[in-house]
């Protein structure tokens, strides 16, 4: 005969009670049951298993083989039904996932900093996915709670499943080997960079949004994209791969130092990075509360969502942040 394709946690539950005190009726008051109904539990689960589990005599009751046999299968699994239902319980929630980007970028790693400062009493851990596009797949399919970036960039089908919360419009600047001619200067004009190549994550599948952000700046302003290049992996290896070509890198005013570099502020105009706080619909954890009540209490301190009068943005990222604002 083929085995149960599935037993009841219940009659697990009964079987181990009745295990442990070997006296049905111990066992039903322990359970809350009658003892009848605890006696007809342990005999549908002898049918369902195809085994005796109890020899059961007027002066006592003792485990048979099968049911020695079974006793460590079934403390098992209660044992994890046990732990699931804790951690779904009232109160207990698993940790939450948010993705800051990279290690170096000042603005997510701030708003968590903040969120766990509010949320003393829930988890919040740290992913590194490099860039909103990545991170998207990652929070539609539930391997990721929440992520920082440019939410207009992401494909319409994405953002339709995801909620954003705006953070700031960060400036954007460029990163030059401290030799370059550019260097020199304390703030870098845009149209300073016309015939320079300038690297912006072009062949970084997970950075699609920024590449797309950079070609719609260069656009008419004569900046050539610097061609795909595999993702550098680690400060080292960016660093070799800088010096190396000496092309300008597209950042952020807060993006870390580097060793032999130079991080000079774009003006004229003032390109904006738009950063938002994105989760997928749906979400509910007390900690993504609190990283959305951190994100708008750092945006309200630091004047982050002040759009300068002379900040440049593409269309469609304005309406987004303002649609969601």
């Amino acid at each position: 005969m083929p085995g149960p394709a599935h037993v009841e946690p219940r009659l697990l539950r009964a079987f181990v009670t009745v295990a442990e005190e070997l006296h049905f009726t111990r066992a039903a008051a322990r359970l809350y049951v009658a003892q009848q109904a605890l006696s007809r539990d342990v005999r549908r689960l002898e049918r369902e298993l195809g085994a005796e589990l109890f020899v059961r005599t007027t002066r006592q009751v003792t485990l048979t083989a099968d049911g020695a046999r079974l006793l460590p299968h079934a403390r098992r699994v209660l044992a994890a039904e046990d732990d699931l239902l804790a951690a779904f319980a009232p109160g207990q929630s698993r940790p939450l996932l948010v993705d800051i980007n990279s290690p170096g970028l000042a603005t997510g790693r701030r708003v968590l900093r903040r969120a766990r400062e509010l949320a003393r009493d829930c988890e919040l851990m740290a992913r590194y996915e490099s860039g909103l596009t990545g991170a998207a797949a990652e929070l539609l399919a539930g391997r990721l709670d929440a992520s920082f970036g440019r939410f207009a960039g992401l494909d319409p089908a994405l953002r339709s499943a995801l909620e954003q919360q705006p953070v700031r419009y960060e400036p954007m600047a460029v990163v030059l080997p401290e030799d370059h001619p550019l260097a020199a200067l304390p703030e870098v004009p845009v149209s300073a960079l016309a015939g320079e190549t300038v690297y912006a994550g072009a062949g970084n599948p997970r950075t699609g949004e920024w590449t797309d952000l950079a070609c719609r700046l260069f656009e008419g302003r004569g900046i050539r994209l610097a061609a795909p290049l595999p993702p550098a992996v680690g400060d080292e290896e960016f660093e070799r791969i800088m010096a190396k070509t000496r092309h300008p890198v597209l950042a952020v005013v807060d993006f870390p130092a580097l060793p032999r570099t130079v991080r000079r502020p774009l003006v004229d105009p003032v390109p904006l990075s738009p950063v938002s706080l994105v989760w997928r619909k749906g979400l509910a954890h007390p900690a993504l509360d609190a990283l959305r009540r951190a994100a708008a209490e750092l945006a309200r301190t630091h004047g982050w969502l002040r759009r300068p009068a002379e900040g440049w943005i593409p269309a469609a990222d304005g309406e987004a942040m303002s649609a969601a604002g």
